[in-house]
Formats: C-alpha cells, structure tokens, sequence
C-alpha cells in the first residue's frame, strides 16, 4: 500500500482528468478498457522434473520511448506444465497508452527462492491493437528462451468478455490446452470495471487507482469475473488541514474573550495571561504545522514510515478506499466497499503514559486538586462541555435573530400579512431555542464567580470572615431574606414576583417562566464560590427572561396588526377607502414594529454579551486548574480526531457515491443515519495499548459529527471538494453534489437536515502480542470497548427498525436475521475467549446488513489490515456468490500475492534486467493469514519458522 504513488506516477493517469474530455474526442488518445486472462501451454521446464511452477510478469513498454514499465504479475501456479492463471491483467480506458502499445509477457519459473534462484523461462512481445483485432481477440504466442532461438512453451493472452465456461471441470494445477478457452463472463469494453472509474463525482475525492481483475469459478461450474480497486482518497490531507484552521480560529476567539473579560484581580489576570501564553503556543504549533501541509503536493496518503512525524500527525495512516465488485453469470453485479486506515493515534507524542482514554481519567482525578491549588472552581467536563456549547450556540443564533427580525421588518415595510406571520414564526422559534440555551444554573453561578474575581470585589471579601467566605450557594438560596441587596428588597425584584412577571408576558415561550435555578444539577465543590450582598443575583434572571418579554411584545403587536388588517371590511365607500389608505399606508406596520424589534435586538446583545463572559470565565478556570497537562490533552485529543475525521468522511463520501441510486438508503439516511463500524485488530500489550486507548476517545469524538448534502456552486471539480465547518464541540461536514444530482435527493437531505453517523468500534487483537496479552496480561479494555459499543450498535438497530421498513435494507444470500445476529454478537461480546474474531466477522456482517460503511484498522493499516479485508472478500464470494470451495483458498492467495502488486524485482529478465523500479507498496499480502484462526496455531507457525531460520543459517 505504502508508497505506491511512486509508481502510479509513471504508470497510472488521474482517471478523472481525462473524464471531462467530450465523447469521442478522446478516441485517438485512448484505448478501449482491456482486460485480459493469460495461460501457457507446453512450458519446458528449468529442472528434471519437468513441472514448472510458473508466473508471469506484465511489462508495458512505451514504442516512442523505448521505455519498460512493470504493470503487474500473476500468482504462482506450482507444478503445472500448462497453467491457466486465475490472476488476470486490466488496463483501464484511461490508461496512459494507445493501441501500438507493445505488452511483453514474461515468464518465470519460481522456484523456492531459500533453496535455488528462479528461472527466466521466455518471454513474448505483442501490441494492443493485433490483440484488438484478433480472431475472438485471442493471441498464443511463442516464448523465446535467453538465447533467442528456441522455443520456451507457449502463452495464451485472451480478452475477457461475455461467456460461459465450456469445460465444467478443470485440474488448474495441471490443465490440458482445452481449458485454455479462457472461461470469461464479461465483455468489459461494455460494462465499467467499476463504477466510480466512469463517476465524475469521484473526481475531488479519490485518486491514483490501481486495478486488479479475477476469474474464480463457482459452486457450479460457471465463472465470475472479480475486480477489485484500491484509491487513495484527498480527504487524508483535505480534512487536516481545514481542520487545523478551524482550530486556529476557534483558538484565536478564545484568546479574544479572554482579553475582553475586563479588569480581574491580580490573581486571575496572571492565570489569564498564562492562559493567554499557551494558547498562543498552540496557535503557533498549529500554524507551523498547516503551512508544512500546504507545501505537499503530489501524495493523497501518509505512509507508515512517516506516521511518526510531527508534520504529518494529523494526518490518518495508509487511508485508502477498495471496491471489489462482482460480475456473475445471470446475476445482478454486486459490490463491496471498505476503508482501510491505520488506527487514529498520536504516534508523534508517543505511549509512554499511555492513550487518551487513561490520559483524561488521571487527568480529571487530579484536577480537583489542582482547582484548589488554583482557588479555581472544579468544572466537570460536562460542565465544560456546555460551556463550550453556549459560546457556540450563542454565536450562531445571535446574528439568526438579528436576521430574521430584519426579515420581520421588511415584512412590515411591504404591508404583507403572510410574509409578517412567516418571519415571525421563524423569529420566534430561534429566539425561544436562543432563550432555552441561556436557562441554565452554569451561567448564573459563572456570572457570580466572575464578579467575585474583580479587584473591589476580593478587596472586599477580604474583610469577611472565613464562615462567610465559604457558605454554600445553597444555603444562601434557603436564607435569602437574610442577605438580601438593596435590589432586591424592592417591590417586582423578589425570585417569585420576577418569575410571576416573565409568566404573564412571556406564556409562549415553553418553560420560560421557570427561574434557571432548578436547570441542571449543582456544580461540583462549589464551596469556593463567594456568596455576597453586594452582588445582585437576580440580575441575570431578570436580563434574560427579557429577552421572552420583548419577543411577547412583538409577538402581540404583530397579532394586533394583522387582526386590524382582516378586521377591515372589503366593500368601503371611495372616500372611506382613501381614508384607512391615509391612516395604514405600508409604513405604519414598520413604524409600530421597528422600537420594539429594536429593543429585542439590544436586549439579546446584552443576555449575549453577559453569557460569553461568564463562558469564557468558565473555561479560563477549567484550563488555569489544568496548566499544563489540559492543553497537552488537548492537542493529543484534537491529532487523534483530524485522523478520524478524515478517515469517516472519506467512508461517507463513498457510501454516499455508491448509494446515490438507492432510495431506501437515502430515506434511511435522512430518517435515521448510518452506522460506522470500525474494526481493529490492535493488541493490548505495550504500546498499542495506548493507541487503541487512543482509538476509543477519537472514535467516540465523532458523535458530534454531522454530514450535511449541499448544492455546489458549479460542477467544477474543485467545487465538489467536502468542507468541514464548526468548532470543537460541534463539526459539519458538508458535502457538495453536482446540481442535477442534488436535485433528485429527497427533499428533507435538500432542505439541509443534518445527517447523523453511530460510530462503533470493535477491537480483537490478533497477532504474537496479543498472545501474550491473553496469557500474562489484561484484556479488559478489549472487553469494555466491545460491550460499551454492542449497546450503541443495538440502540441504533432499534432506532432504525422504529423508522425505516425493512424494505428498505440490502438483501444479501445469506437471509440470517439481523436480530439473531445481534444475540450472537451480544453472546460473543461478554464469552472469555482467545482471540474471539467471532466478534469481528458479526459485527461486519451486521454493518453491511444495515447499509453501514465499514473500516478496518490496525497500527498502519498493512500486514494485518491486509489479511482481514482479503479474508472478508473471500468469504463474501464464498457466502453471496457461490465461490467453489476449492478455489477459496487459491482466490485468498490470488488477493494476497504481493507479486500482484509488482513486487518484482527478484525475477531478472535477461533481456531488460534486474526490474527493480516503480514497486509499489505491498497490499493485502502477507502470509499470516491463520493468525486470525488460532492463537495454537500462531504458536506452530512460530516454532517452524525458527527452525526454518537456523536451518537457514547454519
């Protein structure tokens, strides 16, 4: 997987950028798409025993150039005069070549490379177009030998199309030349190798294919033809750095309220200006680190080696996209998407003490203790999270308001009732969701602390006693008569007159009339917060049930203008007529409307202007009782979310692609939302411990993560690139869709409903060290994980069967009840067992079943990565497309041969050298596969190996 752009640089075209090219246009720069079956015929063998275990290489060689590109290889059939490969060869329309492009087929004898070298058997030469315009377009050709001029065998290129096998039964490790008759089942010069290659939505997001084709027969006796294609997607740059700048902003704001707090007491200002001080460390690392991204180019993916690297840590590891899409005989095609990334963790700042989720449980035990240090109120972190979503909500519904109150006047001003009655509406829905935010015990007890950390105030509190220093709010609440301000000894300013009032002007607005005092539960060890006479704790209640009171008086003004204009009869005498026309010209509604919504835009300035102090007071305490370790956390916690962003927006994006034609899944998406099921293989033994404690926290960050469908302005491609937007405690991703799509989206998705997304994430360890884990160690955060996350994964079942039918699900072969599913998994969850893929393998059965999008991840997104995709496609092909039982483990070899992928130089062809250039990385292709079996036979393989090194070495 890792640096494959090295070769699709020379090898491969951006798909996309030759796709805006009008129809025939291009015919003299492209071939039609070509894929193509290979099979030899007589081969003679390098040694006496006169069977060959043969592979050929696929080499492109450019005729004005002169120039030799590797482009792929077969697997190795063992023992075989006459193979027939199941690995196939495809060119893409697209591809940088025309017709007179010459193919050379050469062909190894691989023998066991630890005992002997391989031998170079012959090799062919042919071009594209006489394949084109072959008979049946089949070509057999003689292998020349080394010397030129004998006669190596015989191999048989033939393009797959439309077909059926002719002979049933087949011996592929040792065929006879009938079977030759390449068994094909697709014309692929009319059907799209896979669909997003012709799809111009494709284009911004995923890059640099690289493509594979199979024939595999099956159950009974046919043959399917089996593609699979694997992209980088942009999103693993775009997402960070976008990211990184919403983080600056939000970060810079801060620092902007904490400026505009006022004057403190020299206490506070010194906490203030440390506060300041580290904020602008952030911001600084966090522009150092968006000006290192901006300067790549070129790459759409970090590979393993750098996931280390400080300039690179938010970005996800190895993020690519594969599709394996099938094509059967008399069957629908079918396909099969998968994210495939390396778990999201901070590998730059290291294990040492552990991940995330450890991290901030220590870190929330010790600032209790710090907040006293700091004679700071203890906030927990819900607390902090609602101070976060106030400053936000505030600041989005603040210039709402204004807006639609000036809609509500320009209403008035054209004299238009419906128009009056519609912006009124609107107006008072923001304003009462504006009002609910606000009605919370937080920012009342915020607005008290911060008037005790003024100067004048602590000079004052200085005089007291330590018992009056430190009554509880409480208490003060219970015996306010006696400490009543001067304030509120006068006539309406008592709690009770106050909430009477707001209750017989405000009654539209639900739950207004209630004080915030009963809103939320107390504050933790509030015993710090001083309780003073000359603080007017009613203040606040009376400024922000205002906001209710000026909204009734418009409200009731608008009312009483729309009934004077219906109270008005229809036949009235001219000179009547001219009259009510001089008396309600159109700038009477205006005139009468303008002083109170004026009055309700100053008044919500003031309640806005109050609350973000009281906010920002909030989060100066939370992060002043947390120097220095909070903002470590907190740029620990925002490298992991960049990589899961990236990494879920980059598997919505493809699902969304891909289902675009679905109505049941977009009803189900706007209705409900779409399960994310991570899968991880990380072990919980030494470091990766703390990047799946890691894992956990960013995973469960993306519940506050909601897509949105947009209209984009053109179909430029840059145009179509997905934005994101929001600050830390709220993202939206938007998504832009070219407008004849967009317009055929269900009308609640265009209207711009927000789209949720239920992560869930499942972790079995696999390798050697999760051996040692189950057998010495603790596998307890493997079992919480995967309990916590079952629940999610139901609760989202039971939301989904509430709303969506079941009509509106994929069907799949294998008609297993969900329900069933859920009770195995829900019993596999909670069973001590090694190494319980069980887990794993439901889990993504489910996903599938409930349209979800799937990932699979481990620490880089390779060896076991690999193994797990190729195993779940194969047993797809096993369980949906009938793939015969004795292919299934020669198909699993097909997927995982790194030779597939051009890892070629080992076989020295005597004509053109060592090929040792343009390899790129290993996918999907490491020999370990019974790992994910049995940790006994890890054991074996273990024990093997070691005596097959020493035999080596000795």
């Amino acid at each position: 997987m890792e640096d494959s752009s090295q070769h699709l640089e020379r090898c491969v075209v951006d798909m996309r950028e030759l796709s805006a090219i009008p129809e025939g246009a291009g015919q003299s720069l492209n071939m039609p798409q070509v894929e193509l079956s290979l099979a030899c015929n007589d081969l003679v063998a390098s040694s006496r025993d006169g069977k060959p275990s043969a592979l050929v290489q696929v080499s492109v060689i450019d005729p004005r150039k002169q120039h030799v590109i590797c482009h792929g290889c077969t697997e190795i059939v063992e023992a075989s005069k006459d193979p027939l490969f199941l690995t196939g060869v495809t060119f893409p329309s697209d591809y940088p070549a025309c017709p007179e492009t010459l193919v050379k087929l050469t062909v190894f004898d691989a023998k066991d490379k630890n005992q002997e070298p391989s031998c170079f058997l012959g090799s062919a030469t042919f071009a594209v177009s006489d394949l084109l315009r072959a008979k049946d377009e089949r070509l057999a050709l003689s292998l020349k030998s080394s010397d030129g001029v004998s006669t190596a065998g015989t191999v048989v290129v033939s393009r797959l199309k439309m077909g059926e096998m002719e002979e049933a039964d087949i011996d592929y490790i040792s065929t006879e030349k009938t079977s030759h008759k390449c068994p094909v089942v697709c014309d692929s010069a009319s059907h799209a190798s896979i669909t997003r290659e012709n799809n111009p939505l494709t284009g911004p997001v995923f890059k640099n294919p690289i493509c594979k084709v199979y024939r595999f027969q099956t159950a009974d006796s046919k043959w399917m033809l089996v593609r699979e294609q694997m992209e980088e997607c942009t999103l693993s740059f775009s997402v960070p750095k976008q990211l990184l700048s919403l983080y600056i902003q939000e970060d810079t704001s801060r620092v902007q309220d904490l400026r505009e707090l006022g004057e403190l007491s020299p206490h506070w200002d010194n906490l203030r200006k440390e506060v300041m001080t580290r904020y602008g460390g952030i911001i600084s690392s966090y522009q150092e680190t968006l000006t290192e991204l901006d300067k790549i180019t070129g790459h759409s993916f970090k590979p393993s080696c750098c996931k280390a690297q400080k300039s690179l840590e938010f970005v996800p590891i190895n993020l690519h996209t594969q599709r394996m899409r099938v094509t059967c005989p008399r069957k629908t095609d079918a396909s099969y998407d998968i994210v495939t990334a390396g778990a999201p963790a901070a590998h730059f700042q290291g294990f040492k003490c552990g991940g995330l989720h450890r991290l901030l449980s220590r870190y929330e035990a010790e600032k209790k203790s710090f907040s006293t240090a700091y004679q700071c109120i203890y906030y927990s972190p819900e607390h902090t999270a609602k101070a976060q979503e106030v400053l936000g909500t505030v600041d989005l519904l603040q210039p709402l308001i204004v807006s639609l109150a000036d809609q509500l006047l320009q209403a008035a001003q054209e004299h238009s009732s419906p128009g009056l009655q519609d912006a009124l509406k609107n107006l008072s829905d923001k304003t009462e969701q504006f009002v609910h935010t606000l009605k919370d015990e937080l920012v009342k007890s915020a607005l008290l602390a911060l008037h005790a950390a003024r100067p004048g105030y602590v000079s004052k509190s200085q005089k007291q006693t330590p018992s009056q220093g430190g009554q509880r709010p409480g208490h003060n609440h219970q015996s306010s008569g006696q400490n009543q301000s001067p304030a509120q000894g006068l006539p309406g300013h008592s709690p009770t007159t106050s909430i009477n009032e707001s209750g017989t002007v405000c009654n539209n607005v639900e739950g207004s009339q209630t004080t915030a005092r009963g809103e939320g539960g107390p504050l933790k060890h509030q015993d710090s917060i001083p309780h003073h006479k000359e603080y007017d704790e009613e203040e606040w209640d009376r400024v922000w049930a205002s906001v209710a009171k000026r909204l009734n008086c418009v409200i009731a003004m608008v009312d009483q203008l729309r009934e004077e204009d219906n109270s008005k009869p229809e036949p009235v005498p001219e000179q009547q007529l001219a009259d009510v026309i001089t008396s309600h010209n159109p700038g009477d509604w205006r005139e009468q409307l303008h002083p109170l919504v004026t009055k309700l835009k100053d008044c919500v300035t003031e309640v806005v202007e109050k609350a973000k102090r009281a906010m920002t007071f909030v989060l100066l305490q939370e992060a002043a009782c947390s120097l220095p370790q909070g903002f470590h956390l907190q740029q620990r916690r925002d490298v992991v979310f960049s990589q899961a962003l990236a990494t879920l927006a980059c598997g919505f994006v493809m699902r969304l692609y891909a289902g675009m034609q679905d109505k049941g899944f977009l009803r189900q998406l706007h209705q409900v939302g779409l399960v994310a099921q991570f899968e991880s293989l990380l072990s919980t033994y030494s470091e990766e411990i703390g990047m799946l404690e890691d894992m956990e926290v960013g995973i469960a960050d993306l519940q506050k993560v909601v897509f949105q469908i947009t209209e984009a302005q053109t179909d430029d491609l840059g145009d179509l690139e997905p934005l994101v937007r929001g600050r830390r405690d709220h993202f939206t991703v938007q998504v832009p869709l070219p407008r004849l799509v967009f317009q055929v989206l269900p009308e609640e998705i265009r209207e711009g409903k927000p789209l949720r997304v239920f992560p869930v994430l499942f972790n079995v360890g696999i390798n050697e060290q999760q051996t040692i884990a189950e057998r010495f160690g603790d596998i307890s955060l493997q079992e919480r994980i995967n309990q916590r996350n079952f629940e999610i994964l139901e609760a989202y079942f039971k939301l989904l069967s509430e709303k969506v039918p079941t009509e509106c699900l994929p069907c799949f072969q294998t008609q297993t009840d969900i329900k069933e599913l859920l009770e195995t998994l829900g019993q596999n969850v909670v069973t001590k067992k090694r190494k319980n893929v069980e887990i794993l393998w439901i889990a993504g059965t489910i996903c599938r079943r409930l349209n979800g999008i799937r990932f699979t991840s481990c620490k880089s997104a390779k060896d076991r990565t690999s193994m797990s995709v190729t195993l779940e496609q194969c047993a797809l092909l096993r369980d949906e497309h009938q793939l015969s039982k004795d292919f299934f483990i020669r198909a699993l070899d097909c997927m995982r041969s790194r030779l597939n992928q051009g890892d070629l130089g080992q076989w020295e062809d005597p004509e053109a050298g060592a090929v040792t250039q343009n390899k790129p990385a290993s996918r999907h292709f490491y020999p370990i596969a019974l790992l994910l079996v049995s940790s006994h036979l890890l054991v074996v393989w273990l024990i093997l190996s070691l005596v097959f090194l020493l035999a080596k070495y000795q």
